[in-house]
């Protein structure tokens, strides 16, 4: 790839991160990439845009659809303590995506310091969610084992069919790792 490509690219990020709160510029921006892509296609590699834009899909039906989820999730977290928080957090990551469950934790307001009464103890709270999400990462590979890419990655050390039991018995020793750093480590 031309260093010149590689320039405009970058000047393309930092365009992207600059107008991120402007949809109108920002898609602007994305436009105008796609075209400079398809115009220099014969000076850079192929541009695969179907994962980054599921993702982006997924992200945008979190934020559309999570929001409306704050009537039944805030009482039943806002009813959790620490521990409980983080298990709860690290279990969900086996059946859910952690972008989707430290977002839907987002929604709780007493989560929020700004708007929580006892600052501390929401921060703790939001600490809890992360750091139970970020412990059961391994887990994660359960939750996104049935869809074709996790099955085409996963699959070969599998011999064709990948087996949720043996996922969890792969992640169950660096996951219990993780859990005891974060609980017993003070931090």
């Amino acid at each position: 790839m031309r260093r010149w490509v590689v320039s405009i690219h970058l000047s393309f990020l930092a365009w992207t991160v600059f107008t991120l709160h402007h949809p109108a510029l920002f898609i602007g921006g994305f436009l105008f990439f796609l075209a400079f892509t398809i115009a220099t296609d014969h000076h850079q590699y192929a541009i695969s845009l179907k994962s980054p834009l599921l993702v982006g899909f997924f992200l945008a039906g979190l934020v559309t659809h999570g929001g409306l989820q704050s009537w039944w999730i805030s009482p039943v977290l806002s009813s959790l303590s620490e521990v409980p928080l983080f298990f709860g957090s690290m279990i969900l990551t086996a059946f859910n995506d952690n972008a989707a469950i430290t977002f839907l934790a987002s929604q709780v307001p007493a989560f929020d310091p700004n708007l929580a009464l006892d600052s501390v103890r929401s921060g703790r709270f939001q600490q809890a969610v992360v750091a139970g999400a970020v412990t059961g990462g391994g887990l994660t590979v359960i939750a996104n084992a049935p869809n074709p890419a996790g099955q085409n990655l996963l699959s070969k050390y599998f011999g064709g069919n990948v087996s949720p039991l043996k996922l969890l018995a792969g992640a169950a020793l660096p996951t219990s790792v993780m859990a005891v750093v974060f609980l017993v480590v003070p931090h």
